[in-house]
C-alpha cells in the first residue's frame, strides 16, 4: 500500500517509516506530499494537528489509522460519517496494552477499589494518557489516575487494585516504539473494511 505518514520526523514517526517500507509499503510524508494517491494515512503527531491532517485525508478518500491522543473524537467521528470513509483510532497500538486493559477490566469485577499510573516521557502533551482514559473506562470504576512526566521514560501503566489484605498490580512497560508496529500494521490492514466514521482500540481489530 501507498501510506501517507503524517509525523514522520517524531519519535514515533521515524521508527515507524522504515519499518512500514520493509513490511512492504510505500511511505510518503503526508505533511509535505499530501493523501492524494494514497491508500491509507496514518497520524502519529499532536493533538491540534489532528483536525485539519484528517480533514486533508477525508478530502481525498483516504481512510485514516490515528496514533495521536488528546484529540476531539466526536468532531473526528462526525466528519469521517459525513465524508462516508471509515477512521481508526488506538490509545495504545502496543497488544501487550491491550492485554493489560483487558486484565485490569477483568480484575476490577473482584476489585473495585484501584489507581492508575500512568508514565511517559517529559515530550508526551495530553494528560491524563489516552491508555489510561482507556483503561479507566473500561474498569467502569471511576479509579483515580496519576500522570508522571520525566526524561528517560517511554510509555508505561500500572493498575493498582487493592483488597482486604491484598492488592494486585497489572504493569505493562513499552521500552521502544518498535512495540506500536504489529498493532499499526494490523489497523493498516484492516481499516478500509471498517464502518464509515471513527472506530476505537486495537482490541476491535484483535
Amino acid at each position: 500500500m501507498r501510506v501517507a505518514l503524517f509525523g514522520a520526523g517524531g519519535k514515533v514517526g521515524a521508527v515507524l517509516a522504515p519499518a512500514l517500507e520493509a513490511a512492504g509499503h510505500e511511505v510518503v510524508d503526508g505533511r509535505l506530499a499530501g493523501p492524494g494517491g494514497c491508500d491509507v494515512a496514518v497520524d502519529f503527531t499532536r493533538p491540534d494537528a489532528v483536525a485539519a491532517n484528517v480533514e486533508r485525508c477525508l478530502a481525498a478518500g483516504v481512510a485514516v489509522v490515528i496514533g495521536t491522543t488528546g484529540f476531539d473524537h466526536d468532531a473526528v467521528d462526525a466528519a469521517a460519517r459525513a465524508a462516508g470513509v471509515p477512521c481508526f483510532h488506538a490509545p495504545n497500538f502496543s497488544r501487550g496494552a491491550v492485554l493489560m486493559m483487558r486484565f485490569a477490566e477483568e480484575a476490577a469485577k473482584a476489585f473495585p477499589h484501584a489507581e492508575i499510573v500512568e508514565l511517559h516521557s517529559e515530550a508526551k502533551l495530553d494528560a491524563p494518557s489516552g491508555t489510561a482514559r482507556a483503561t479507566a473506562a473500561r474498569m467502569g470504576t471511576d479509579p483515580p489516575i496519576h500522570s508522571v512526566r520525566l526524561p528517560g521514560l517511554v510509555a508505561h501503566q500500572e493498575v493498582i487494585l487493592g483488597g482486604a489484605g491484598e492488592t494486585l498490580t497489572i504493569r505493562h512497560d513499552t521500552t521502544s516504539r518498535e512495540a506500536f508496529v504489529p498493532g499499526v500494521l494490523l489497523a493498516l490492514e484492516q481499516v478500509r473494511e471498517l464502518p464509515s466514521g471513527l472506530t476505537v482500540d486495537l482490541d476491535s481489530l484483535l
